[in-house]
């Protein structure tokens, strides 16, 4: 009989372990989580792995390969079709192995093996850097003062030298070229911006001449209000009289009208 790979052997022989090792293969992908045995989930990891591995390839040879361990169809269709581009971003351990202390009546080591999360909280922040800066490598550091000074020092005698000079050379004059177009825009901003001085001064109070002009006009606001009242009134007075002074008490008209004669009457002689 063969000696183990790794450990103690598994099962009654080697049938029986590779049976025993692809039936827990077949319920980590089913189910994502899977509580056994730590010797069992030290050897059922490298395995584990490997097939994700060609679940991660995704061709037929892979999935036929898988199939001679994981004779589940469905399980395998799980595996190629979201277990492995789950992983596609992840260069190995994809598995993580819990150990929850002994199991009550033999006290045999327990251990929770599963599979891990897709991406890690760093490597998505990689991610999301690398998406947001457009470019898969990031920027190349700018030299310090030091490393630019000693630089330009041996730029004759070195051709690194010079490039790292040339380097921070460039550096500067882009930082000096930000500078002057930031303070070119707050000049404007400001300029922009800035309110009238007499303005805000005359808005303020600040101006004790412009207060008393102010109280002034107010002042002789009402005089001017009430100079077209008087008039109103005087010119309402002189169309009155003449209306009351053609109005007498008695009428003249009926006393000459007794006077004359009538028309048809012959004055007595």
């Amino acid at each position: 009989m063969p000696a183990p790979t790794k450990g103690p052997r598994l099962g009654g022989g080697p049938a029986h372990e590779r049976l025993l090792l692809a039936n827990l293969a077949t319920a980590l992908f089913e189910h994502g989580s899977i509580t056994t045995t730590e010797a069992k989930a030290k050897r059922l990891r490298p395995l584990a792995e490997r097939l994700i591995t060609f679940a991660k390839r995704g061709d037929l040879h892979a999935r036929r390969q898988v199939l001679t361990i994981v004779r589940d169809n469905e399980v395998v269709h799980e595996l190629f079709a979201e277990i492995g581009p789950r992983f596609a971003d992840r260069a190995g351990g994809y598995t993580r192995i819990t150990k929850i202390g002994p199991r009550k009546g033999d006290n045999a080591p327990m251990a929770v093996i599963e599979l891990v999360e897709s991406k890690t909280i760093a490597q998505e922040a990689v991610g999301e850097a690398e998406q947001a800066r457009g470019t898969r490598f990031a920027r190349r550091r700018r030299p310090t003062g030091a490393t630019a000074e000693a630089a330009r020092d041996l730029a004759a005698e070195s051709d690194t030298a010079a490039t790292v000079a040339a380097e921070a050379d460039a550096a500067d004059a882009t930082d000096t070229e930000a500078t002057d177009a930031e303070a070119t825009d707050a000049e404007a901003t400001d300029v922009a911006v800035a309110p009238d001085a007499d303005a805000v001064a005359e808005e303020a109070g600040a101006d004790p001449a412009a207060q008393e002009a102010r109280a002034e006009e107010a002042e002789a606001e009402p005089a001017v209000a009430a100079e077209p009242v008087a008039e109103a009134e005087t010119v309402a007075e002189t169309v009155d009289a003449p209306a009351a002074e053609a109005t007498p008490d008695e009428t003249p008209a009926d006393a000459s009208d007794e006077e004359k004669p009538a028309e048809g009457d012959t004055p007595a002689e």
